[in-house]
């Protein structure tokens, strides 16, 4: 009997905004993206106008999209880190799994913790569902492209035209007020769509294979970007650049095609909505909501460290303000980051703020070579506490109303409800990191799981293990096999042949193989 339930494909892409076509009327700039599958996607589905990152930079973000839970109050927080998250927290693919579906994903994870083996049935650039050993068994599969990477603007000419070959050329892109115009933004705008161009044309390969293997009817297809684009303000920034994305989601007879959704919604809501699609139970402890049952009018996300460059940052946006909470405000809002710091858009921004300080301000003038916009995005030494930005009115953020007597109910309001959100999550982006990470190393060393307890009778083994928050898997591949395919366990069964046991658990070292003669 065919499968009922739906499949599920998820295409992400890194580093932009919603410049797609498909934008155009609802955010600046978008009219100039040529992306007519992803324009297509979207007519045949739901465009989600106000979609939001946890954070603005792609582990944290991504660590909220796989768990459905919100950074800061599981440890994912902070760029470049191995988190212990609570026992509860799992990777949404393990419940995929677990409920039978085989699951893939391409090489990138970036999720801030190591991934458990029986997590994913493929993992690699390999992976895809065509794949699976039964056709008719559903599956979750992500694709993951690094086409539109803030890297990929920096190439040379001829790899930049190599690795864009499918591309709609652009012969000239308009800088936003919040870039100077100068030729290194010129240049930098121009291949940020040009890289946006290839990313549609890789889409569309993966949905020409859907519908060759005719199975686009009956999968659930979302497309999602991670944070906004790699240049000054957006990614790595608690701006509306950084957290504003694209999301479209196609489900044919059950999305209704050519629909938008207006309201605010987070990209952590993505977990809790493919559970609910699919008929699967939403776990509790997931902070993100059912995207179509959303209750909340809010979006919270945060900015935490990244790389070196330690602050802290929360902002919450709902339909029309966005409101951001600075705790450093002492702090560079362009503090040194030693990657980023290499690249041409960051060395411009810095040239220019320095050109000011020796060619105008060491003679006694005016600052005028960065507008006072342009410069609040690399001030020094300081920046205002909290900010305020009606991004219907003001959608560059160009004025702050944090302050202004006549919007001092929407900022109540909006700070209000932000300590709310904390204070119901936790905000473990408080708390000093070093201390974090003795609690969750007590030795200075990652913890290890339990060994499996297995229970044999009849030929049925049973598994258990006394670890929290742990999860088994099987195999019968030795552990001298080249390569080892891991099972996830989820109830009694007779192995057919000998079979390894191990355990895993988030942020743990899993334990050791345990044999087991059949």
């Amino acid at each position: 009997m065919p499968n009922s339930r739906p499949n599920v494909l998820w295409i992400s892409t890194h580093d932009i905004n919603p410049h797609l076509g498909c934008y155009t009327g609802i955010w600046p700039g978008a009219e100039q993206a040529s992306t007519p599958r992803l324009d297509a996607l979207a007519a045949d589905g739901m465009l989600f106008e106000q979609a939001f990152a946890a954070a603005p930079v792609c582990g944290p973000s991504r660590s909220a999209i796989v768990t459905g839970c919100f950074p800061p109050a599981i440890g994912t927080m902070h760029m470049r880190t191995r988190a212990t998250p609570p026992p509860e927290v799992r990777l949404l693919p393990e419940y995929f799994r677990a409920a039978g579906y085989w699951t893939g994903n391409t090489a990138f994870t970036d999720f801030q913790v190591d991934v458990p083996e029986p997590v994913y049935d493929e993992l690699g650039d390999h992976a895809h569902w065509r794949l699976r050993d039964d056709p008719e068994q559903p599956f979750f599969m992500a694709f993951h492209s690094l086409i539109t990477h803030e890297s990929q603007l920096y190439l040379d000419d001829d790899e930049f035209a190599r690795k864009t070959a499918d591309a709609q050329r652009v012969e000239k892109a308009d800088v936003p007020p919040y870039h100077p115009d100068t030729e290194v933004y010129r240049t930098s705008w121009r291949r940020y769509l040009e890289l946006i161009s290839q990313m549609d044309h890789w889409v569309g390969t993966i949905l020409d294979q859907l519908e060759e293997d005719g199975l686009a009817d009956t999968t659930i297809v979302v497309f999602w970007s991670d944070h906004g684009l790699g240049m000054p303000r957006g990614k790595r920034w608690a701006t509306e650049l950084g957290f504003r994305e694209p999301l479209i989601i196609r489900w044919p007879g059950k999305v209704a095609a050519g629909s938008r959704y207006a309201e605010p919604v987070g990209l952590m809501d993505l977990a809790p909505t493919m559970l609910s699609m699919c008929g699967l139970d939403v776990p509790e402890h997931m902070h993100g909501e059912v995207l179509f049952e959303r209750r909340s009018e809010y979006v919270v996300s945060a900015r935490d460290r990244m790389g070196e460059a330690e602050d802290t940052s929360r902002s919450i946006r709902d339909r029309r303000f966005r409101y951001t909470r600075h705790l450093h405000p002492d702090r560079s809002p362009m503090g040194h980051t030693e990657y980023p710091d290499n690249l041409w858009t960051w060395k411009e921004l810095r040239r220019l703020f320095a050109q000011e300080a020796q060619q105008q301000l060491a003679f006694g003038e005016p600052p005028s070579i960065l507008t006072d916009l342009q410069r609040t995005i690399v001030a020094a030494s300081k920046r205002a506490p909290e900010e305020l930005y009606d991004i219907d009115a003001d959608p560059h953020e160009e004025h702050n109303l944090a302050g202004r007597p006549e919007y001092a109910d929407v900022q109540q309001r909006l700070a209000d409800a932000l300590d709310s959100w904390l204070e119901r999550t936790g905000d473990l982006g408080r708390r000093p990191e070093q201390d974090l990470l003795a609690e969750w190393h007590p030795d200075g060393q990652r913890p290890q799981t339990a060994e499996p307890e297995v229970a044999s009778s009849d030929g049925l083994v049973a598994i258990t293990c006394s670890t929290d928050g742990s999860l088994i898997g099987w195999t019968t591949d030795p552990p001298t096999a080249q390569r080892r395919r891991w099972q996830l366990y989820t109830a009694p069964f007779t192995p057919s042949a000998p079979i390894w046991v191990k355990t895993w658990r988030l942020g743990f070292q899993p334990c050791a193989d345990v044999p087991i003669a059949r």
